[in-house]
């Protein structure tokens, strides 16, 4: 891609780094937060639930935890570039123990040991930004690696939460920044390119083998490499239509002779996929997605495609279910507390009516 790079990794700053901490908090353009104080004293109420502590034991505790070290050389702070904020926050052990303290029983000690060491792929920022952001606010991985070729326009703000400011940005780039200011610890890579021939392998393998990879793109070449890769590598895949909460599992790490797309195409003919034309392309592509099954007003929509509007509608309410439903099965799946593949249809209108 021919452009400046983006800035989305955070720097880290420790309190004894004087020379550039003092260099940032004398920067007039630079917004500085230090809630350390704030943040300790909720660490201790979440360590001692059984107490009702008052303001001077707090003090106390605070003063016993800090262990004669100055509370403004304690932690870490942290400087987001494109945003001009310097942050004081935890050291990272304390910070993910208290960031995730409202996860407990939710997600038992032993599980969340068992996730902080995974990796997950999504692939497509459209549904696919709603699943990351979800996934990072749960916390469920240690990595994940993010892949979308394309810009933020205004047209796609009836579905991706995101700001203004953001337009003409990539999509890796808005998600990457926006996982950081969630949480700085959790690693993120990008693809900016998107999937191709190049750089899946390093998708799914660069800094270790993924744990599972999430597809919510709209390219059908790209819809096929994945499952095949995936296959391949023994990775499960996960894809959410966000049309009748419909979501896909294909459980390649269980059963790697699996047919893709649950073999409802031959797979010779998907092999072949780019020796056909773009009009039969679709057509497989509705096979695939089990046209037949889809809500009424997403098939009249298809038939209004090039007539009142330029692409498949979608909603945010859609968007943002299909982000819990796969960050859901794919917690469980990382736990093994799901084995099977299967297509599964969460949809509201028939649950709630």
């Amino acid at each position: 891609m021919n452009h400046k790079p983006y800035q989305y990794k955070v720097v880290f700053v420790k309190p004894n780094d004087t020379e550039l901490l003092m260099a940032l908090k004398q920067d007039a353009s630079i917004n500085i937060v230090d809630t350390i104080y704030s943040q300790l004293r909720e660490l201790i109420k979440s360590r001692n639930p059984q107490k009702t502590l008052d303001e001077i034991e707090y003090d106390q505790l605070i003063s016993t935890h800090l262990n004669n070290t100055p509370i403004n050389n304690y932690g870490v702070w942290v400087y987001y570039p494109w945003n001009k904020n310097l942050i004081h926050i935890l050291d990272e052990k304390e910070f993910i123990e208290l960031r995730t303290n409202r996860n407990k029983h939710k997600i038992t000690d032993e599980e969340f040991q068992n996730l902080s060491s995974k990796k997950i792929g999504i692939i497509g920022l459209s549904v696919g930004h709603s699943i990351a952001l979800t996934i990072a606010t749960e916390r469920i991985c240690s990595e994940i690696r993010l892949a979308d070729f394309d810009t933020l326009e205004l047209s796609n703000l009836n579905r991706i939460r995101t700001g203004l400011q953001n337009l003409g940005l990539p999509k890796v780039i808005i998600a990457a920044r926006e996982i950081s200011e969630i949480d700085p610890f959790i690693h993120v890579q990008i693809f900016e390119d998107g999937i191709t021939e190049n750089n899946i392998a390093d998708f799914f393998e660069n800094n270790g083998k993924l744990d599972i990879a999430i597809e919510v793109c709209d390219s059908l070449e790209v819809k096929i490499a994945t499952r095949l890769h995936a296959r391949k590598l023994k990775v499960p895949v996960v894809m959410d239509t966000n049309d009748r909460g419909m979501l896909d599992i294909e459980r390649f790490d269980l059963e790697p002779n699996r047919q893709i797309f649950h073999g409802l195409i031959d797979e010779d003919i998907l092999l072949d996929i780019k020796k056909i034309a773009p009009a039969d392309r679709m057509q497989i592509l509705m096979r695939l997605v089990s046209f037949e099954n889809c809500s009424d007003r997403l098939k009249f929509s298809m038939t209004e495609i090039g007539k009142t509007i330029t692409t498949w509608p979608q909603l945010a309410s859609a968007v943002v279910l299909g982000g819990a439903i796969t960050t859901d099965i794919t917690r469980r799946i990382l736990l093994k507390q799901y084995q099977n593949s299967g297509r599964f249809y969460v949809d509201l209108e028939k649950i709630i009516f």
